[in-house]
Parts: C-alpha cells; structure tokens; sequence
C-alpha cells in the first residue's frame, strides 16, 4: 500500500519521509504512511479555512443530504474498511464491521439534528424587542483521533463538527492511520475542503496543528497526559479544546443480581477489544454474599475467550495495540500480584501464539485500593475483583478514582440502582447493560476524563459557539442616552424641610429606575 494524503479535496503524494503500520497480530509492517511536511500541513489548513467561508452557510437541509450521503458510502465502503482496521489495529472483523456501521448512523443523526437545532428565543426585557440565540460554528476544527476505535472516536467529532458548520483537518493515530485515509473516500462527496487528512508520527505534527492560527479549535481523544499538554497549549491561544481522556470505570454487582449474567457481562465489558476501550470496566465491587460464585463465573468465561487473528471468524478477542501497550498492562499484573493479589487466571502471553501482541483475559483477586491496578487507568483485558460488604461502600470505592467516564450496577434493586447513580461520579451510569452508547444520548466524563460532550445534541453543541442578537424593531431614541441633564431630575429636599441649605441638589435617576419607567415619562 501506498497512501497518499487528503488535502482539498483529492489525494496528495506526500514529499516527506515515511513511518511503517504494523500489523499487531503478526508484528509485520503492511503500509509505509506519509509523515506530512509542515507545507502540506499549511496546505490543509488553507483549505479548510477557504472551505469554511462557503461551507458554514450552506443550508442545513443541503448539508444533511451531504452528510447521509457520507453515511451511505460508510456502508458501501464498510467490508473495506473493516478489514484495514482489522489489519492495523487487531480487533475482530466483526466488531470493526459493527464500528463502520456505528460511524455511519452517527453521521445520519447528526445529517438531521443539523438541519433541527441552531438556537432558542428568549423573552425580551422590554416591549417591541425580540431577542434569540444563534448557534455557529468556530471555524477550522483539528481532530486528532486515537488507535483504538479510528472511525468511531472520528465520527463523533466529524460529524457534529460538519452539522455545525465547521471544516476539518483530521490528524489520525499513526499506529491506524490507514482507514481514516480510506475514509475520504466516503468524504469525497463533502465541497473540496471541507475534510482534509494528514498524517504523521509523534506529537510534532499535533502539535503544529493546534498552534495554527487559523485552527480555531482543537477536539482530541487520547490520554490524560496528552489531553493536558493539548489543553496547556489550546489555553495559551485561547483556543477552546475539546477534550475525551482516559476512565477507569467501576462495575458493581449487587447480592440480587443474576451471577451467570453479571459475570458474562463483566467479562464482555472488561475484555471487550483486549480492553482497549475508554469505557472499558477495569475495577470490579462484589456484594460478599456473591463474591465466591461470581468469582467462579468469571475465572470460567475469561478462559473460554478465544483468542487469536481478528480476520479469524472463531476469534472473540484480538491482540492489544502494541508491545508497549502489552508490557504496560503487564506491569501493572505483576506489581499487583507483589502487593499481595492473586492471579486466578491469565497474566501472559498466550502459550499457542508465538508472535503478535497478544495477552489473555486476566482475573485477579485481594485487591485493594493501594494497588495500582485499582487506580491507574490499565486498558487491557483485567478483571481486578473485591468484595465489599454493600451498596454504600461499593459507591465510596467507585468514587475513588481521578476518573469519571463511565460506571455500572448489576442489580434488580430500584433502591440500589439509584442510590448508585445519584451518588457514583461518572458521565454515563450503566444499569444491568455496560458499554451501550446512543447517538442521541451524551457521552463523556468529568474529572481527569475531561468536561467535553460527544453525542446528542450537546456533542452538537460542542462545536459551536453561542451569538446572542437583541433587536429592537421600533428604531427611537431611548429615555435613559445621555445627556442626563436634560430629563426629569429628583430634587433634594429643601432647607426648610430638612433643615439645610434652601438651594436644591438634583442627579439623574438611577438606570434602575429609568428601565422601569415607561418610555415618555422621563
């Protein structure tokens, strides 16, 4: 393979070097990608900037037929697609099936809720006014996307972003940087430059993008420590980031949840793509009167995973991202079971394959919270399990985190359940179904997650800035202009009345008082 950059609207060879992808079930290279000069970054965000200047008026029923023809090419384009993602980023085909079809339908929402939402009347402060609210869009957006979920995490930004107005240069992950390339295939039928891709290596080229003056905002997916340099450099342009950082969500299961249930769905929503997902569940609360029985479930599920290549049909769970990512999770296994956690099952390489990033579903009991396995954000297959004696310590725990993306309950206690989600800090509260995400339904966390939105209409609202318009119908001159002297004055009161000097003091009436007169009476 050999691919060329998106800029303006067709494909562009590249003048600079190159980086290889790897494939990180077989460790071999299948592409050489362009590590973009700093001409073709100007290059992109040049057009962008000519392409905002007609795009953001473009009607938003001509822009929602843009954007469902977007969608439609997702999906034509979506066996593609999934097998370039499967390629370079390991996860099974048919999840990478299901992550385009996902993309898709979030560009049709967005294609409608476009063409729905640009602002709100307000009631006005006086009579013959009209006051409102218009929604627009900053400008040129810098989307700078992650490995784990390319299209997905790049659909919940491109498509608000679009909807609202904006223009976009995308900067993709360099360890999956070959379907988003592809995916301008399905931006093709966007104005020329209105989507613009680049690529790169190490932070250089991000970095780049975000102190372009003619980037007006930058929306990142990525790590806390990433997302704090990207914040410190957005602050100090005052540029507004949008900001999706790490989790460590929690899992309860509550005393009356159904054992074999909460645990298969432990250990989906653990496991789930090697556990490489932001709302992957990596601490786990069990009610004692269960913890033995579900610890049991668990052990069984986890060793039923098959594992392997994820173009394998019979695969369930792929290889993770990278040897650092492996060597990462690893130390945590390792330093956990130091601290005095035991290793159920798991905690290596899998004996039948002998290359590949691969590490096998790993369930650990003692744990506490001392243990960095309970605190650090850990993004593999992990099941860290601890028994606590109810609800009210199970919320304390699940509180005890710098993270709040997402939480979970097993429960059929409607006491339970809602106490959890009053009182559990988190962006999205899970009740017996973990993971699930609707494109009308917010997502996102606070804490050292991040503050932005993605998803219904506040993920629309994240890409636009609010205008506040006042208008007065009626063109007069207003009782309260200067000079003051010339209205109505308030007389002190005179020397025989209070006792002082007989010469009267006047000053004009305060602006309180002038805004409740009616007009003409001053």
């Amino acid at each position: 393979m050999k691919p060329k950059l998106w800029i303006n609207g067709r494909w562009q060879s590249s003048k600079g070097k190159t980086f290889p992808v790897n494939n990180p079930a077989t460790e071999k290279v299948i592409a050489h990608v362009p590590s973009s000069t700093h001409a073709e970054l100007l290059a992109a965000v040049a057009s962008a900037r000519a392409a905002f200047n007609s795009w953001r008026w473009v009607p938003g029923l001509e822009k929602a037929v843009l954007l469902h023809e977007v969608a439609r090419k997702l999906r034509e384009y979506q066996k593609t697609l999934a097998h370039l993602m499967t390629l370079e980023g390991g996860k099974p085909f048919c999840e990478n099936r299901d992550e385009v079809e996902w993309s898709a339908s979030c560009f049709d929402y967005y294609a409608e809720l476009g063409r729905h939402s640009r602002g709100s009347s307000i009631p006005p402060v006086f009579e013959h006014q009209v006051n409102f609210t218009i929604k627009e869009p900053f400008g040129v957006v810098g989307c700078i996307t992650p490995w784990n979920y390319p299209l997905l995490l790049l659909a919940w930004k491109a498509a608000p972003a679009l909807a609202a107005g904006n223009t976009l240069v995308i900067k993709p992950s360099s360890q999956t940087p070959l379907a988003t390339l592809e995916l301008a295939k399905s931006f093709s039928v966007l104005p020329s430059g209105v989507v613009n891709i680049i690529t790169g290596e190490g932070a250089e080229l991000g970095e780049l993008l975000i102190q372009h003056p003619d980037v007006d905002m930058v929306a990142l997916t990525g790590s806390v420590q990433t997302g704090i340099k990207v914040g410190e450099s957005c602050a100090r342009l005052c540029k507004p980031a949008h900001l999706e950082l790490g989790g460590k969500d929690p899992f309860i299961v509550c005393s009356d949840a159904d054992i074999d249930v909460a645990a298969q769905a432990a250990v989906w929503a653990g496991c789930l793509n090697a556990g490489q997902v932001c709302t992957s569940a990596e601490r786990f609360y069990i009610f004692e009167e269960i913890y033995d029985a579900f610890v049991k479930k668990v052990v069984h599920y986890a060793q039923a995973i098959r594992i392997g290549d994820g173009m394998d049909p019979t695969t369930d769970m792929g290889p993770m991202i990278s040897a650092a990512q492996v060597d990462k999770v690893d130390a945590q296994v390792r330093a956990a079971i130091k601290q005095g956690a035991e290793l159920l099952t798991g905690g290596k390489r899998p004996p039948h394959l002998s290359r590949g990033f691969y590490y096998e579903p790993t369930v650990l009991v003692n744990v506490d919270h001392s243990m960095a396995i309970m605190k650090e954000e850990t993004f593999g297959p992990v099941l860290p399990l601890m028994k606590v004696s109810g609800i009210a310590e199970a919320i304390k725990l699940a509180n005890d985190s710098i993270y709040a993306l997402g939480a979970n309950i097993y429960t059929k206690n409607l006491e339970w359940s809602m106490l959890a989600m009053d009182h559990v800090r988190a962006g999205t509260f899970w009740i017996n179904d973990p993971l699930t995400d609707n494109d009308a339904a917010p997502f996102g966390g606070c804490r050292c997650t991040g503050n932005s939105r993605e998803l219904g209409e506040e993920g629309l609202d994240g890409f636009r800035h609010t205008k506040h318009v006042h208008l007065d119908y009626i063109m007069e001159r207003k009782s309260y202009w200067y000079p003051y002297w010339q209205y109505n004055q308030v007389k002190e009161p005179t020397a025989k009345a209070s006792g002082g000097s007989s010469k009267s003091k006047s000053r004009p009436l305060s602006k309180k008082k002038r805004n409740v007169r009616k007009k003409g009476t001053l």
